[in-house]
C-alpha cells in the first residue's frame, strides 16, 4: 500500500506541468480504517504533505505549524491519490462508513481535492468526508470542490478576533470576518451533511460571551449536528488544557439553545474500537499516527493482534527516530516525528 515515488528519486519538490510544484510521494497517503467519534469507520486521506496548514492551532494534535501558507496547490498527482483510496478499499475487510480527506495539514490546499473526490464517489462508490478549518471557504474554487463532498465538517473555534488569533494563530492574510462569511456562503449553498466542530482550550475560547458568540454563527448555517470537542491527545502547546466539566456542559446548553435539542454532541472522550490497516501492520501504524497520535495501550494492542511484539516493535521504532512517546492527561500517546517542509 505504500504509493510510488512517481517524481523520481529525490526528496525534494521538482516542477511538473507548466511549473507546478509536486511533493513526491514517499509515504502512506491513506490510512487506517480509524474509529472515529463522528463518522463512524473512517479510512483517511492524507492529502497534504507534513506540515501544510493555513493555521496553527495550539491544540493541534500533529504539532506546530512550521511555516503556514494559503496558497493551493498540486501536492500529488491526483490519480495517485485515487489509486490509493481504491487499493486500499480493495483490500479491507468490511466496508467503511466514509473516506475521509484529513491529513496532517489543511485538505483544501490540494488544489485536485475536488477532482479526487469525483473521483472516488463514481470508481469505489463510497461516501466522501472533508474535515477542514474553514479558512479558505471565501474562495470560490474551494467551495465548489467542497461542494462534491458528502458530508463536511467546519472547525468554528471563535467569534471574536482576538480569540481567532490566539487559538488558531492563522495565516497573516486571514481575517475572521472573510472566513465566517465564507462559512456562511458555503453552508447556503451546500447539500449534503454539514457539521462543525469547536474545540474548547481552557482560558482561551470557552467563557460564556464567546460561547454565544459562536452559537450566533452556528444559528446562521443550522448544521446537521454541532460537536463540541476537548483535547484528547498531546496539543502543539503543552499550556492547552481542556475546560472544567461545567463550562463543557454550559457551551452544549448555549448552542442547544442556538440549535434546538439533540443537534448538538459532545466529544470529551478518546475514541473506542479498533484501528485496522489492510497489510503492513508497522507501515499502517506509522500512517496512522502521522494524523492520528495513539494511546499505548491502543499502540500495543494494534501490534498484538498482528503477531509483534508490542515492545519491541515500540523500541525499535523510538531508536530509528519515527517516533516519539508523549505524556497527556495522564495518558501516554505514540506519536510520528515529523519533518515538515516549509513553504516557498
Amino acid at each position: 500500500m505504500f504509493s510510488k515515488n512517481t517524481c523520481g528519486t529525490s526528496k525534494k519538490p521538482r516542477e511538473h506541468h507548466a511549473g507546478e510544484r509536486c511533493y513526491c510521494v514517499l509515504t502512506r497517503i491513506v490510512f487506517g480504517p480509524v474509529p472515529s467519534r463522528r463518522l463512524g469507520r473512517s479510512l483517511g486521506v492524507n492529502n497534504i504533505p507534513p506540515k501544510h496548514c493555513s493555521y496553527s492551532c495550539v491544540y493541534c494534535q500533529v504539532g506546530r505549524t512550521p511555516v503556514t501558507t494559503v496558497k493551493r496547490r498540486r501536492f500529488y498527482p491526483w490519480r495517485t491519490v485515487v489509486e490509493e483510496v481504491l487499493k486500499a478499499l480493495d483490500a479491507l475487510e468490511g466496508s467503511v462508513d466514509y473516506v475521509t480527506f484529513v491529513p496532517d495539514g489543511e485538505p483544501t490546499l490540494d488544489a485536485e481535492l475536488g477532482r479526487e473526490i469525483r473521483s472516488v464517489k463514481r470508481e469505489a462508490s463510497v461516501r466522501v468526508a472533508v474535515l477542514t478549518n474553514s479558512s479558505l471557504l471565501h474562495r470560490d474554487d474551494v467551495q465548489a470542490d467542497l461542494l462534491e463532498a458528502d458530508l463536511v465538517s467546519l472547525k468554528i473555534d471563535a467569534c471574536t478576533r482576538e480569540v481567532y488569533m490566539r487559538i488558531n494563530r492563522p495565516h497573516y492574510s486571514l481575517d475572521l470576518s472573510l472566513v465566517l462569511e465564507g462559512i456562511r456562503k458555503f453552508a447556503r449553498e451546500y447539500q449534503g451533511d454539514l457539521i462543525t466542530e469547536t474545540m474548547l482550550v481552557k482560558g482561551v475560547n470557552d467563557s460564556l460571551e464567546e460561547l454565544r458568540g459562536i452559537a450566533g454563527v452556528l444559528r446562521s448555517i443550522e448544521p446537521h449536528k454541532a460537536y463540541v470537542a476537548v483535547p484528547v491527545r498531546p496539543p502543539a502547546e503543552p499550556w492547552v488544557a481542556p475546560p472544567t466539566e461545567s463550562v463543557v456542559v454550559e457551551a452544549h446548553e448555549v448552542f442547544s439553545e442556538a440549535l434546538g435539542r439533540g443537534r448538538v454532541e459532545l466529544l470529551v472522550n478518546p475514541e473506542t474500537g479498533e484501528f485496522k490497516t489492510p497489510e503492513d501492520p508497522v507501515g499502517g501504524l506509522l500512517s496512522i499516527i502521522s494524523v492520528h497520535p495513539m494511546r499505548l495501550e491502543q499502540v500495543r494492542e494494534f501490534l498484538e493482534k498482528r503477531g509483534l511484539d508490542p515492545e519491541g516493535t515500540i523500541k525499535q521504532l523510538l531508536e530509528k527516530g519515527e517516533v516519539k512517546i508523549v505524556c497527556y492527561g495522564g495518558e501516554e500517546f505514540l506519536a510520528r516525528i515529523l519533518n515538515a517542509r516549509r513553504d516557498r
